[in-house]
């Protein structure tokens, strides 16, 4: 009994891997032909073309990338884009002063003169998707090496994009999928010309900030508010105040009639980056190794930021931004690490393996092609572990010392002057420039040598360590804060208007004496280290690593038939589906599918810096004051689905049966963040922000009932 009981264990898990209708991010070139029939039957009531066609408006005209790191989605015809608070967020804050703190107290635009330019800012539309998997692979070979392989795939793509059919004032890019076993052509259209026209203040488009962050249940009113504007032709043109509204193919209408448990949801956008098909041997160590190591050292950097934020009104305000992001990739590890355990996840992807390695060595042809794929792999990935350690421990230090980064900037333009053409140093000048020019806005000497004392601390207990570090450190008698004084008294980098000053009075006479500066020379050596002793093992075991995951995904499209495959995220638009449910995220703990702004009277604690809530916002809750955006006397704030997102899809339309708006995604729940590497219907839920709560929150509490005007509003449900 106890061998069939484990038998039928095996059997039941390996088809768990196999079916699962809510997961997926798919291509919406290929809806019609690989999923209609699937989304009808969970309840879509449209078709596969009313959400991706080229011959006429339709639903992918309404989505946009937004800024190149978010999704957002036209909500009028007059060009009204709607995102996350946390994508609009860097806008928000460039437009705060400490007179006009428009992250504390909002800012909405009484009219189109009032809408704030964003220089920088872009959203790009996808016009059209085509497979151009022959033209690509064309004349490779699985003999070749990769080099030699990427230099054919990049010389036809060059050649491809010659010759692609398109408007002058549109563009073009090529990226491959399923581990470049295909390739997609994508034409797009860019506008730059994106104005800020609202946004809550931070105690309602953060709510919770970092404490509710990743967790369910949530009450965060996650949305702000832009417009696109373009040239009198409605065609893409930089900023001009003669520029005019844009006219949209396609917007999409907002349903008032909400969500319900078991209801059918689309979410559609563009997800960054997943890595659904790993072998066990590379989730393992991302569990055991990788995120633990990243995650310890962001919790030395988040507490030296938040205590100068909790004193310091100014820092705070410089640091609000770095902080959510630092803050955002720590949480969603620890909440990965914990999902991939209370899952099984890596003894699934066992199984898995297991079945794929019986039907290979079975078939004479796979087991000679196949047979040693996976112990390879394996072999690879245990190779790579102790330099893709060194790599994390880099990265994440460097990137986090503020001095790091502008010696950094520094020392890549002085190389550019020496030796770059003349052309390609003034241009490479006036992007420091600028760079600079931003980080020092956001940049506080006191907060950067705190991180540095802690973070070097850190540093030096990888293996492979800078030889000026230690060397510097002796001589600091291995006291880190007498190495940190050491290093920043005097200092000449922090000083951000004697730097700028400096590049813009006598930039070749700075540059050289910035090849003695303390903070250049110290960093210099740190990244001459990472690029001799690290990088070129990295680089040679991910090039191998790369090779091997290509055929891996090859022979499973290939031998496990029964699965229908979808491509990993790669910043491409994509369209996932499931449906409103709850979810069960340990014994005895079970989560509801909807929040109310009942709750965020319930966390309300007075004066927090998380939990504060805005004295309009309690008196609309106190007198109940919803209008026709509350139901049964209460308001709806989130609700969860089971929709396969990831970064990227925040900011993306939560869609109902009809392809109405009826929420923006905004995070995943804590216990289902793993599903970028493994998809578990059980607790995988991503948490929207219910547009009624937005609109209530723009006509009722903002008093911009002109905005709301603009959108079609529609009851289906009604229907």
């Amino acid at each position: 009994m106890s061998r069939l009981r484990s038998l039928f264990t095996g059997i039941f898990v390996f088809f768990s891997l196999i079916a699962i209708a809510d997961e997926g991010m798919w291509i919406p070139l290929l809806l019609e032909r690989m999923n209609e029939k699937e989304m009808k039957s969970l309840g879509m009531k449209i078709s596969a073309k009313d959400i991706y066609n080229i011959n006429k408006g339709s639903l992918k005209d309404a989505i946009v990338n937004f800024g190149g790191f978010c999704t957002g989605e036209v909500i009028s015809s007059k060009g009204l884009v709607v995102t996350n608070h946390h994508c609009g967020f860097d806008a928000i804050q460039n437009h705060s002063t400490l007179d006009h703190n428009y992250i504390r107290d909002g800012f909405w635009a009484k009219n189109y003169g009032e809408e704030l330019s964003n220089p920088g800012l872009y959203v790009t539309f996808i016009v059209r998707i085509e497979d151009v998997s022959k033209q690509v692979l064309n004349g490779v070979t699985a003999a070749l090496a990769e080099n030699e392989r990427q230099s054919i795939v990049d010389k036809n793509i060059n050649e491809l994009r010659k010759n692609i059919k398109k408007e002058s004032y549109q563009d073009a890019f090529v990226r491959g999928f399923f581990e470049a076993n295909q390739y997609y052509l994508f034409v797009t259209e860019t506008y730059r010309d994106v104005r800020l026209v609202g946004a809550p203040p931070s105690s309602i488009g953060n709510f919770g900030k970092d404490t509710d962050n990743w967790i369910w249940p949530r009450h965060t009113g996650d949305f702000s508010m832009f417009r696109i504007y373009a040239g009198k032709d409605n065609k893409p043109a930089d900023y001009s105040v003669d520029n005019v509204p844009y006219t949209p193919k396609r917007s999409l209408s907002i349903s008032l009639d909400g969500a319900a448990e078991g209801d059918f949801t689309m979410v559609f956008g563009f997800p960054g980056r997943t890595t659904e098909y790993l072998p066990a041997v590379a989730v393992q160590q991302i569990m055991e190794v990788n995120d633990p190591a990243k995650i310890a050292i962001r919790d030395k950097a988040l507490a030296v930021i938040d205590g100068f934020m909790r004193k310091d009104e100014q820092i705070k305000i410089q640091y609000a931004e770095k902080y959510a992001l630092i803050a955002n990739a720590w949480k969603k590890w620890q909440g990965e690490v914990l999902g991939l355990a209370s899952t099984n996840a890596v003894d699934k992807k066992k199984t898995y393996e297991a079945e794929f390695q019986k039907r290979v060595n079975a078939n004479p042809q796979w087991k000679g092609q196949y047979g040693n794929l996976l112990s390879d792999l394996e072999a690879a990935y245990n190779e790579f572990r102790p330099y893709g350690l060194a790599r994390d421990y880099y990265l994440e230090i460097t990137g986090k010392i503020e001095l790091f980064t502008i010696a950094g900037q520094l020392n890549s333009l002085r190389n550019t002057k020496n030796n770059g053409t003349k052309n390609a140093y003034s241009e490479a000048l006036a992007k420091t420039k600028e760079k600079l020019e931003g980080l020092y806005k956001e940049y506080s000497p006191q907060v950067d040598r705190s991180l540095f004392e802690v973070l070097m601390e850190m540093y030096v207990k990888d293996k492979i360590v800078s030889p000026l570090v230690l060397e510097q450190l002796k001589a600091a008698n291995n006291d880190f804060p007498r190495w940190t004084d050491q290093l920043y008294s005097g200092e000449e980098l922090t000083a951000g208007n004697k730097v700028m000053a400096a590049l813009e009075q006598n930039p070749a006479e700075f540059l050289e004496r910035t090849k003695t500066d303390k903070a250049c020379v110290l960093y210099n050596d740190i990244a001459a280290t990472y690029n001799s002793a690290i990088a070129p093992r990295l680089n040679e075991i991910q090039g191998r690593i790369n090779k091997l995951q290509r055929t891996y995904m090859q022979a499973q499209m290939e031998v496990m038939k029964e699965k229908k495959f979808y491509p990993d995220a790669n910043s491409t638009l994509r369209l996932t589906y499931g449906k409103v449910k709850g979810y069960t995220a340990k014994d005895a703990v079970r989560y509801d599918y909807y929040t109310y702004l009942d709750g965020v009277m319930e966390k309300y604690i007075p004066g927090d810096y998380e939990f504060d809530v805005p004295k309009k916002l309690r008196e609309l809750y106190n007198s109940k004051d919803y209008g026709q955006y509350g139901k049964n006397g209460k308001l709806p704030v989130c609700f969860i689905a089971s929709n396969h997102t990831t970064g990227g899809n925040s900011g993306s339309p939560a869609l109902d049966a009809w392809g109405n708006l009826i929420g923006l995604n905004f995070d995943r729940t804590w216990e289902g963040t793993m599903s970028d590497i493994n998809f578990d219907p059980s607790i995988c839920r991503n948490i929207m922000v219910d547009i009624r709560y937005v609109l209530f929150i723009i006509d009722k509490y903002a008093e911009a009932g002109w905005l709301t005007r603009e959108m079609k509003l529609v009851h289906p449900k009604k229907k």
